[in-house]
């Protein structure tokens, strides 16, 4: 997982997942160097990753304060249990919904926790975070927030897109990537993971967007992008117009089978099994 400094107080911990027929989806937790260290999700949880060996290039996870967990998808848990074990002071900043959820596989520490719903804020320290729901999401349980000292928007899984490498994936500055592919992207993305924004109001949807237009970030950190800044007003007009867009459709079976049949040409069809 590369690992750079966003801003001297913000480190981004990269990765990225490579999903055939959509491209390759950047997968970011971050570091925010608070007087009270906040750690904001976890990344993946599969085996070649070592989250807590990526944190501990950038800081001893002793020192942990705070674990901002913005929903409880497996791509923003990865590391998450491990780092509770290595950073026995740190709290899991979460919702009771977010809480419930995860305690169908694997019950959080429920004297770890802090619940904080959007609107609500945490003193870190030298900061201040608040809370909020942005106007994108896959998980009820949703929270990104707003970092008043830095000025930087943390969007979790809001203005995200899949890239064509994964060297574009894993970028410092989203400017790399040019303008209308940028906006093809997170098009494509809202219609994957949001796709309930095909039957919303559209005056309604763009109503959801004020926080963002209050505070104007001049940084807005997703976890399945890379850093935006100086951009935000650009991201929320091409958000908006998702209001009403056709539903992505993933690959059926018979796709899926000429997909097999490719990889291995010599193999036929699964076979009944006998008893």
């Amino acid at each position: 997982m590369p690992v750079h400094k966003v801003r001297p107080d913000i480190s981004v911990l990269s990765d990225s997942l490579a999903v055939p027929g959509i491209g390759h989806v950047p997968v970011n937790a971050f570091v925010l160097h608070a007087d009270q260290p906040v750690v904001v999700d976890t990344g993946l949880g599969l085996p070649d990753r070592n989250f807590l060996e990526t944190l501990a290039s950038v800081l001893d996870p002793a020192d942990v304060r705070w674990i901002w967990l913005t929903h409880p998808d497996r791509d923003h848990t990865g590391g998450i249990f491990e780092l509770l074990a290595a950073a026995p002071r740190a709290r899991l900043v979460t919702t009771f919904l977010a809480a419930g959820i995860m305690s169908c596989e694997r019950p959080l520490p429920m004297d770890r926790l802090y619940l904080l719903n959007p609107g609500q804020s945490l003193d870190v320290g030298d900061r201040t975070l608040t809370g909020f729901r942005p106007p994108l999401f896959d998980n009820p349980a949703t929270v990104g927030f707003f970092d008043d000292r830095s000025g930087v928007c943390f969007s979790s899984d809001c203005f995200g897109g899949p890239l064509a490498t994964p060297e574009l994936a894993q970028a410092t500055d989203v400017r790399e990537i040019g303008a209308d592919d940028l906006r093809t992207a997170q098009l494509l993305w809202a219609s994957v993971d949001s796709p309930w924004v095909q039957n919303v109001d559209e005056q309604l949807f763009l109503g959801t967007f004020q926080p963002l237009r209050d505070r104007e970030p001049e940084l807005i950190l997703s976890t399945h992008l890379p850093p935006a800044p100086g951009i935000t007003g650009r991201m929320i007009d091409t958000l908006g117009s998702a209001a009403g867009a056709s539903p992505f459709v993933g690959p059926d079976q018979a796709a899926l089978e000429q997909m097999l049949a490719g990889f291995e040409p010599s193999a036929g069809p699964p076979q009944p099994a006998h008893a």
